[in-house]
């Protein structure tokens, strides 16, 4: 019964011990297998296909860098407090505050998890069809990879870390070996000169696309970097996992796209003779992606249902998601999760902004003292996700204008600006009222 709890055991609800904690080389891994998903080979393949070779370079190396910033300054929080995004937001949020950031992450992150879910079941069905010649229900492989992503993430960080350590080499190996044999008989010129094959994009655009693409992943980036052994693993693990990591898997992906004419992944994969590859990429980019958005999702639970296990709470929440990924109800359900996500990047420019100014604040133990709601800062997180919902286009947003083409990031800009003032006035006032307080005793 102890080892079983050994190995579930989480800390989901208390800081990190420092023996469990991780050099940045694993941390880096766990990242990337976070990042490298269907998703992200979609988005290079569109990089390819909209943009000259030589601006979809700059366009990641530009969009990677400022995520691996966004990353790093949330990850400082986290590997510092050892907690989890929804315990680190209570102390800028207050105990009420952090109740909503933890329901809000959640829910978006279960929905997510569907989301992806029901992708995988297509997709998989595509490629059992066309290489294998296997007609299984796309249903009944969402079961299966609803099963499969739910195991990782029920046992934890170790298991997520174990599956990217394996997954993350494999799936670089693909990358490259695909890279390889598409490059074998063509110069380099050929792939820089190619046409473009899809709706052309601006640089700027492609930026705000990448940055939007995994800002949500940057702002939880403590559920990840409470394992960090220091400051440094944590931000040279961001900088590994976004940087390096995510922006040579579009680099890849859109010279694929060039060589091949072609945006979609997995059909270069098939066009390549790799079947069995395909299928390997498809299963393992998945699931390392999407047990994470299920492992933080039940780390957002555990705040609102303190006395039940972390892995109750996670085989719920992937029940229920695999469920509703059979049913079908996502198709009607994504508006909802792209309206619940415009909430989420403000509350890492909160928290980050916050421990910037009052860093001693941060401590496990002054979570008891902590006040029920901190109305300046729920103020802040409110205007924050207004802007996001008024940069955002239609139909999604209201889209008055724009600042820098990335709502996610505008929402985190000025939850982060704001929130520098809001923590500087009210350390100026305690230092003021203290300086009072002592003055008048000395009288």
């Amino acid at each position: 019964m102890e080892n079983k709890h050994h190995v579930i055991k989480d800390y989901e609800r208390e800081p990190v011990p420092q023996d469990q904690r991780k050099g940045w080389v694993k941390l880096s891994v766990v990242w990337m297998g976070a990042i490298i998903a269907l998703s992200a080979t979609a988005l290079g393949g569109t990089l390819g296909g909209g943009l000259s070779m030589t601006q979809a370079v700059i366009a990641s190396f530009v969009g990677c860098l400022i995520l691996s910033i966004l990353s790093a300054l949330c990850g400082i929080v986290g590997a510092k407090t050892g907690l989890s995004t929804s315990f680190v937001s209570m102390f800028a949020l207050g105990k009420y505050g952090s109740y909503a950031v933890s329901v809000i992450i959640a829910i978006a992150l279960f929905g997510w998890f569907g989301v992806q879910l029901d992708l995988f079941g297509a997709s998989l069905h595509n490629i059992l069809i066309n290489v294998f010649h296997l007609d299984i229900h796309p249903k009944l492989l969402v079961v299966i990879g609803g099963i499969l992503m739910t195991t990782t993430a029920f046992i934890g960080y170790k298991a997520i870390e174990k599956l990217s350590l394996i997954a993350v080499p494999l799936l670089g190996l693909l990358l490259i070996a695909s890279l390889i044999r598409v490059m074998n008989g063509r110069s380099m010129d050929e792939v820089v000169n190619a046409p473009l094959i899809g709706d052309p994009l601006t640089i700027g655009l492609s930026i705000s696309l990448i940055i939007g693409s995994l800002a949500i992943g940057a702002i939880i980036g403590p559920d990840i970097s409470r394992y960090a052994k220091s400051t440094k693993d944590a931000v040279i693990s961001s900088f590994a996992g976004f940087f390096i990591g995510f922006s040579i898997v579009l680099i890849i992906a859109a010279i694929l796209a060039k060589a091949t004419a072609q945006v979609d992944i997995v059909e270069i994969m098939l066009g390549l003779g790799w079947g069995t590859s395909a299928m390997l990429i498809l299963i393992l980019a998945q699931w390392t992606t999407n047990d994470n958005n299920l492992y933080s999702s039940a780390l957002g639970f555990s705040v609102i249902f303190k006395n039940t296990p972390k892995y109750i709470l996670t085989i719920t929440a992937g029940l229920i998601g695999t469920i509703m990924a059979v049913a079908g109800i996502y198709e009607n359900f994504i508006p909802f999760l792209i309206f619940l996500s415009a909430f989420i990047p403000p509350i890492g420019g909160i928290y980050v902004g916050d421990y910037l100014m009052n860093p001693s604040k941060y401590r496990y133990y002054k979570l008891s003292s902590i006040q029920n709601v901190n109305f300046v800062s729920v103020s802040i997180w409110i205007v924050a996700a207004l802007v996001a919902f008024i940069t955002t286009p239609a139909p999604n947003g209201f889209g008055l204008f724009t600042l820098t083409g990335a709502s996610g990031f505008d929402a985190f800009l000025v939850s982060f600006g704001l929130q520098l003032i809001a923590s500087k006035t009210s350390q100026n006032k305690i230092q003021a009222i203290t300086s009072k307080n002592q003055g008048g005793s000395i009288l």
